[in-house]
């Protein structure tokens, strides 16, 4: 009875030894070290016709609060634009809104980039366009609505 009793405390030994619970706090998720930039128009994969003069709508934020101060539009690596704040040197939030005269029948990869003022800048944003020819385009043909009251 006392072996058996004894290889009992040994195995119960051994199991609390193993076991490594802590209660240490979760690792947190790290913050953005960058400022952060985003397409907001177009979208991904439009299709535009050569010579349409195409509007850009980006979104560019810093979450540490030191700010964006410029933001870059790039087509097929050359930069196209470049804007900064009018109200600061540096703003947290920045919505720029720039154009690109559609060139080149084909794909066409489209990247912005945000900057802090320290020079920080963000991971490249890069959406695709597809440029197609006049010649290639139909025309589609849109139901206007009648105006309500109006008989039909």
């Amino acid at each position: 009875m006392r072996s058996s009793l004894w290889i009992v405390s040994a195995v119960l030994m051994l199991v609390l030894s193993a076991c490594n619970l802590s209660s240490t706090e979760p690792t947190p998720t790290p913050e953005v070290n960058v400022p952060l930039i985003e397409f907001l128009f177009p979208a991904n994969n439009t299709v535009v016709v050569e010579g349409t003069d195409v509007q850009i709508q980006l979104l560019a934020q810093d979450q540490r609060g030191v700010g964006v101060a410029r933001v870059e539009l790039y087509v097929d690596d050359v930069k196209v634009g470049e804007a900064v704040p009018e109200v600061s040197a540096a703003v947290q939030v920045f919505t720029v809104n720039m154009n690109w005269l559609a060139q080149g029948v084909g794909f066409h990869a489209l990247s912005a980039i945000a900057y802090r003022p320290d020079g920080t800048l963000s991971d490249p944003m890069i959406i695709r366009i597809e440029v197609i020819s006049a010649a290639d385009s139909t025309p589609t043909v849109t139901e206007t609505a009648a105006p309500t009251g109006t008989p039909q």
